[in-house]
């Protein structure tokens, strides 16, 4: 699995656009999930991309484990067998969540999260 930021992917495979890395890497990998800030994210597989929406922040307040809390919340999809769409939808919930507060720790289980914005039914 690789995460990384479109910049990142660009950088990594030395194209000029983020289409020719999204290919470089497909295959290289399993899964690449690439965050795209505020236009939200792509999750690439073998054969499939997936393209995630920015789930809404209340507000931006620090950005400093965004990234983290990305990968968070799509490995806790992915370790419960959830298909990588919802994957998607975790991890941009753990990311809003880390921004809307100063800190790199959340504040509100991602489980609790889930269950009341994305209809999931998790154990908190």
């Amino acid at each position: 699995i690789v995460f990384a930021n479109e910049h990142e992917l660009i950088a990594l495979y030395q194209t000029k656009t983020l289409d020719e890395a999204v290919e470089a890497v497909r295959g290289k990998c399993d899964i690449a999930a690439i965050t795209q800030g505020a236009s939200g994210s792509l999750i690439v597989s073998h054969d499939q991309t997936f393209k995630v929406a920015c789930h809404p922040a209340p507000s931006v307040e620090d950005s400093t484990g965004a990234g983290d809390q990305y990968a968070a919340g799509f490995l806790f999809g992915l370790a419960r067998g959830m298909d990588l769409p919802t994957c998607g939808k975790l991890a941009s919930l753990a990311a809003a969540e880390v921004i809307s507060h100063i800190g790199p720790r959340p504040q509100t289980s991602l489980a609790a999260l889930a269950n009341t914005q994305l209809n999931l039914k998790l154990a908190a």
